[in-house]
């Protein structure tokens, strides 16, 4: 997804704050639901990761839903579609101390 999201896996150092509250929340808008990805202009980052929207059966934007929660960051180091609406919802959440910002 294009979010920037506390890390799980990380050599040599700790998993992130809000890690675990990030990965409850997350599996409980999927679980048992169909995805549909979405790709941008880069389908995968430097660490092979996939980089696409996620959208629920039902329609519901699952990136954006994260981070209208506060479950992660806007991810803005590159240009993609979303961008600039993502960084209003972080800004929300942030001002609304959601999730990582209570």
């Amino acid at each position: 997804m294009v979010v920037d999201a506390p890390e799980t896996k990380r050599l040599q150092k700790p998993v992130q704050y809000f890690n675990k509250k990030t990965s409850m929340f997350t599996a409980n808008l999927v679980e048992g639901k169909k995805i549909r990805l979405e790709f941008d202009q880069n389908q995968r980052d430097k660490y092979k990761r996939i980089l696409a929207h996620a959208f629920l059966e039902e329609g519901t934007f699952l990136n954006a839903e994260i981070i209208k929660q506060g479950y992660c960051h806007a991810f803005t180091k590159f240009h993609f579609k979303y961008r600039k609406i993502f960084r209003r919802y972080e800004q929300i959440a942030r001002i609304r101390k959601r999730g990582l910002w209570k």
